[in-house]
């Protein structure tokens, strides 16, 4: 498969240096970010590392050169301890799993060295590069991927969408149930402190509403509801005593937030009856519903009868649990999906932080974790979003704030004796680690960060565990937020909606 001289650099004793015949300087681009980054590959014998260094002027670009005979070469990158290959270079799948190649002739070199200044004679990583025709040459934009100079290709993304929404359509609601478990469900009549003790006891974010009566299902509990109780106690606290809080019924509180917001919901959304799915519903109709509503939770409810009585409640479904799904059918056959190994800063998906001067992009939400919790609470409701980034003095991101968290304030009724323009984000964070709920931690980790040169199915995966609603894109050493993508964000932008 390799030239004669493949290997020839390695037999003459040193990393990059050839004693076959001509040589020509070959450079080694990695566009992505990292701490450290090396590349290694046939011409090492894959027994060697070189080490890459950054580009001046593009921190998050790294480059290597050395000496070699022309040839075809195999070669990965090693980048902070993982193996990695640039999707946008020629790649075949090899001893070493799917490897970048490059086929080296003198003319490759000269055209290379038109755009680029030679290296410094007798060195393999000094070179001084123009920016400018050094992004063209590479297709490599140092900055925000929303600028759209780096994007996978759309027959790639067309591709993958279709597959996608293929798989979905063929699978029902029935490949979501788990072979055990519980639901848990709340009758409308119970205390509605009670019910977020039993949140909070059980690691649940949300429970569906059982009305007796009706004998149906007629609706959610969800954090929201406790937001918007605790800023109603924040408000009007004399209006309610603690005997009041004990007998407050779920019913009741709804009632009072039919009267009070309206027909909405809290967040100016239309109040709607029980959005749920049945069994034999496809797992793409699931997620429309999910996506369609601004709901997070769908009940997947079966009943034999044709009007519907005596209904069953099998299972919760959510976009984690679909994604899991998706995640689990195409991770072994990623090549059926071009865009699950591409970086995910070549995607157009997500919440990016906007360049100075862009007027058509808001701004993150981000806290710091000495605001209120009180600034938390209003900021989750008017933004609608499931949680917020939380950094410290230097802007690095070091936890997040989630809807599902503020049911740590049951807890030994914390809620009746703080207030919540007193209460700093990280004391309440404290309450919840404290609490030690399983909701929300994933392999003890509850703030989930990925790198922008990390590929979309890492992103995927991470967002495919229970309690993840949103995964952190973060610069690599500063941990500064550089953008947010949610669950939300990955089916809208499968299902191309």
């Amino acid at each position: 498969m390799f030239s004669p001289g493949a290997d020839s650099a390695h037999d003459a004793g040193g990393v990059g240096v050839s004693s076959v015949g001509t040589t020509v300087p070959a450079r080694f681009i990695w566009p992505y970010g990292g701490n450290r980054v090396f590349v290694s590959g046939s011409f090492t014998r894959w027994s060697e590392h070189l080490q890459m260094s950054p580009v001046e002027g593009c921190p998050s670009v790294f480059q290597a050169t050395c000496s070699l005979s022309p040839g075809i070469y195999q070669y990965k990158f090693f980048v902070d301890g993982e193996w990695r290959h640039d999707e946008h270079q020629p790649t075949i799948s090899g001893e070493y799993g799917i490897v970048n190649t490059l086929y080296l002739t003198r003319e490759f070199n000269n055209q290379i060295n038109s755009v680029l200044s030679p290296s410094t004679p007798g060195t393999r990583m000094n070179m001084d590069v123009d920016n400018e025709n050094f992004q063209r040459v590479v297709t490599l934009l140092d900055g925000n991927i929303q600028d759209g100079h780096l994007r996978v290709s759309e027959a790639a993304i067309q591709i993958s969408r279709s597959r996608v929404i293929g798989y979905l359509s063929s699978h029902t609601g029935y490949d979501l149930l788990p072979d055990s478990g519980k639901v848990i469900a709340l009758d409308i009549n119970l205390p509605v402190k009670q019910s977020f003790h039993i949140l909070h006891e059980q690691g649940i974010p949300v429970a569906p509403l059982w009305d007796s009566f009706r004998g149906q299902f007629v609706g959610l509990l969800s954090p929201l509801d406790f937001i918007l109780i605790l800023k109603e106690l924040e408000t009007h606290g004399s209006n309610l005593t603690e005997e009041q809080l004990e007998t407050h019924t779920i019913s009741a509180w709804k009632e009072a937030k039919r009267q009070t917001y309206g027909r909405n919901d809290g967040q100016g959304r239309p109040q709607q009856p029980l959005v749920h799915a049945t069994p034999y519903e496809s797992l793409r109709d699931i997620a429309l519903k999910i996506l369609q509503n601004g709901i997070s939770t769908v009940p997947i409810i079966y009943s034999s009868s044709s009007d519907g009585s005596f209904p069953q409640l099998l299972h919760l479904a959510s976009l984690s649990g679909i994604l899991k799904c998706i995640c689990r059918y195409f991770k072994n056959s990623t090549g059926n999906l071009p865009i699950l190994n591409q970086p995910v800063c070549t995607i157009p998906l997500g919440s990016w932080v906007p360049k100075i001067g862009d007027p058509n992009r808001r701004p993150l939400a981000i806290l710091r974790r000495t605001a209120s919790l009180s600034s938390a609470l209003n900021l989750l409701v008017q933004a609608g979003v499931s949680s917020i980034p939380i950094v410290d003095e230097n802007d690095s991101l070091v936890d997040t704030y989630s809807r599902s968290d503020i049911t740590a304030l049951a807890k030994d009724k914390v809620y009746t004796h703080v207030r919540l323009e007193e209460m700093a984000i990280q004391q309440a964070l404290q309450l919840g680690q404290d609490a030690n709920t399983p909701f929300g931690h994933f392999n003890g980790q509850r703030c989930q960060m990925c790198l922008r040169s990390d590929p979309l199915l890492k992103v995927m995966e991470r967002l495919a565990n229970p309690g993840v609603r949103r995964v952190f894109i973060v610069e690599a050493g500063s941990k500064r937020v550089e953008g947010i993508i949610s669950l939300s964000d990955i089916f809208k932008f499968l299902l191309s909606l």
